[in-house]
């Protein structure tokens, strides 16, 4: 008789359940078998329970922020190996891909999202997409992917030692993108209308930080970052980059965005979209949380267990402005 898991499930929006499936016990070939062992939960999580995210079907199992060890050796990796998970699985194929992209992969499939993810007991994963997380705590590996995304955008902004940088949006990933920036030395200022989320970036050290900016009384930022996912905070954001400066949008909305074009020019602004991350961010978020400078345990803002998360979301979806972290811990299959 075949074992079985749970699987958290979003099976119509606004409904959430843990879902029985067979548990897999083989892959295919190049793919490798990983227990999970904790998931961090993500704005598009909240967004898949709501029933905003553009680019899903229901039901799915969501989870794309996964940590966990091998079940069993394949394709280089053995069993009991801790490994860091990129749920972005890349067709190899395309343009993108062909020049070293991947994390805008023309066809890509993000795990939770294009299809079933990892909140669940076991996956199978391209062994490409599987990293060793080596001494790093299970639950400080599950952070990686998330603040990968960050540190891809402060890569595509190009921030240098001493630019005064802004990130509206003072969530997870806005948050992720301030931490790196500062870790290139970077000024850094934060503005969001959500106090609570500022507390926050305080209590990691920024100090910078804003409920509003008038664009009149500054010189403008060398590198504006908008993690708002607000079409109107996007728009108002062009008027605060600085002449010579850029601006890099990490959050998506399905709205049409405008801006001023005689503005735009006057300023020789750079406007750069940052899609998911790659492999060397991966890297960099793991050296930062090795090394200390970057606490993993200051940005978990507390621990669930699975079988407690149909009774949870629903609260944490309504109240995230004051998480930074929820991380689900899972048990191992069997």
């Amino acid at each position: 008789m075949a074992r079985t898991m749970l699987c958290g499930t979003c099976v119509t929006p606004g409904q959430f359940a843990l879902t029985e499936v067979d548990l897999p016990e083989t892959a295919p070939e190049g793919w490798v078998l990983v227990d999970i062992a904790a998931v961090g939960l993500c704005g598009t999580d909240f967004h898949i329970f709501a029933g905003k995210h553009p680019y899903l079907n229901y039901p799915r199992v969501i989870g794309h922020e996964l940590s966990g060890r091998v079940a069993a050796d394949a394709a280089g990796w053995a069993a009991g190996d801790a490994v860091v998970i990129n749920p972005y699985l890349a067709c190899g194929d395309c343009r993108a891909c062909q020049r070293g992209k991947p994390n805008c992969c023309a066809r890509i499939e993000v795990l939770g999202v294009h299809r079933d993810g990892g909140l669940c007991a076991r996956i199978a994963v391209p062994a490409g997409n599987l990293y060793p997380a080596g001494d790093l705590p299970l639950h400080a590996a599950a952070m990686v992917e998330f603040l990968a995304i960050g540190a891809h955008a402060v890569r595509r902004g190009e921030v240098a030692a001493g630019d005064r940088v802004l990130v509206t949006g003072a969530g997870p990933i806005g948050l992720g993108a301030a931490l790196f920036a500062r870790l290139r030395g970077a000024e850094v200022h934060l503005l969001d209308t959500t106090p609570a989320r500022l507390a926050q970036a305080e209590g990691l050290g920024f100090h910078q930080l804003r409920g509003s900016i008038d664009p009149a009384a500054s010189d403008g930022f060398d590198v504006v970052f908008d993690a708002t996912g607000h079409a109107g905070a996007i728009e108002a954001g062009f008027a605060h980059v600085a002449h010579g400066g850029s601006y890099v949008l990490i959050s998506i909305v399905q709205d049409r965005i405008g801006f001023s074009d005689p503005e735009f020019h006057k300023r020789e602004m750079r406007l750069i979209g940052s899609r998911n991350a790659t492999a060397e961010d991966f890297e960099l978020v793991m050296e930062a949380l090795r090394s200390g400078a970057i606490q993993a345990d200051a940005l978990m803002s507390e621990q669930i267990a699975l079988a407690d998360l149909p009774r949870r979301l629903p609260e944490l979806a309504a109240d995230r402005g004051r998480l930074i972290k929820a991380i689900v811990t899972m048990e191992a299959a069997g």
